[in-house]
């Protein structure tokens, strides 16, 4: 999967020297620039936080429409299918995106867990509205990583954590309001973040639910509950969502085989890989890596703007 510097370097066109940070970034944004997120969206292991400033953005999201608008605040996880397509001419933005495995690191994940009844973003909500007031104050806090992000602080890692957990805890009152707390245990909490960690390091080798049960001490049925009280996802949504991301990766990145890349992935064998992938993206492997590299390789790919 793709990394937060290699988005930064490869679709932003950032040079190395100038990514400050491999876990975080945050910026201001046009359509245009918006539209450049079409290319590696789905194959990112970071989530983002985009809140619209002005104009407004259509987008699929998880294959449903859905369409943004001035005081939005957009939460993306990783793996989830998102296209870009279209925006207004006006449309201004700003996106805090944040390495995955850094979000789970972080204290303050438990808190948003345990009190919204979610975890970093529910499939279900994926849109936060808010009000003049908490748009104003995401807005500034926004722009203040951003200004962090451009200076020389001698402790620049340090605050940009404070910062973004701040942001954080912020985003649980926003939900809370939004959405109402929940009623989820700090012992189920724990487990979920648990879960997640391991899926991040094992999700190659072991695509089945008994090997992360066994880790977490528990059975498999109660993982399976804890996942989709949380969520309203099942533990084998998320396993295959990291095996189609990394699967696209590879196919995007490499000169692999299908069939190498089915054997790195575990899969019994190339036909059960196609199948897998086929499913789960609609398009055959071999049709996705010529397609994905013709996008690419182009200059193509920003639709034009509507009117305002």
């Amino acid at each position: 999967m793709y990394k937060l510097r290699d988005f930064l370097t490869s679709v932003i066109g950032m040079s190395h020297d100038d990514v400050v940070s491999d876990v975080l970034y945050c910026s201001e944004s046009d359509t245009k620039h918006t539209f450049l997120t079409n290319q590696m969206q789905e194959t990112l292991a970071c989530y983002s936080y985009t809140l619209v400033h002005e104009g407004w953005l259509e987008l699929l999201y998880n294959g449903r429409m859905l369409t943004l608008q001035k005081g939005d605040l957009l939460i993306y996880s990783p793996g989830v299918q998102i296209k870009i397509i279209n925006g207004s001419k006006n449309y201004h933005s700003v996106c805090l995106i944040i390495d995955e495995q850094a979000v789970l690191e972080i204290p303050a994940v438990r808190n948003v867990v345990h009190t919204a009844y979610q975890p970093i973003a529910e499939l279900g909500h994926p849109i936060i509205h808010l009000d003049e007031q908490q748009a104003a104050h995401f807005w500034q806090h926004l722009l203040e990583i951003i200004r962090y992000l451009h200076s020389n602080h001698r402790y620049l890692h340090e605050s940009l954590r404070t910062l973004f957990t701040q942001f954080l805890l912020d985003l649980m009152d926003a939900m809370a309001q939004n959405i109402g707390p929940g009623q989820v245990s700090e012992r189920t909490t724990e487990l979920f973040i648990s879960f997640m960690r391991l899926l991040n390091t094992h999700f190659i080798e072991h695509h089945d639910i008994g090997f992360y049960a066994d880790r977490l001490h528990i059975t498999t049925i109660h993982l399976s509950r804890i996942v989709r009280q949380i969520t309203g996802r099942t533990v084998v949504d998320y396993i295959n969502q990291m095996l189609l991301m990394e699967a696209s990766w590879l196919l995007q990145t490499t000169d692999l085989s299908i069939a190498a890349i089915s054997e790195h992935l575990h899969f019994a064998n190339q036909s059960s890989f196609g199948k897998f992938f086929t499913r789960m993206k609609g398009i055959n492997p071999k049709l996705f890596r010529t397609t994905t590299n013709k996008i690419l390789n182009s200059s193509e790919g920003v639709a034009p703007d509507k009117s305002a």
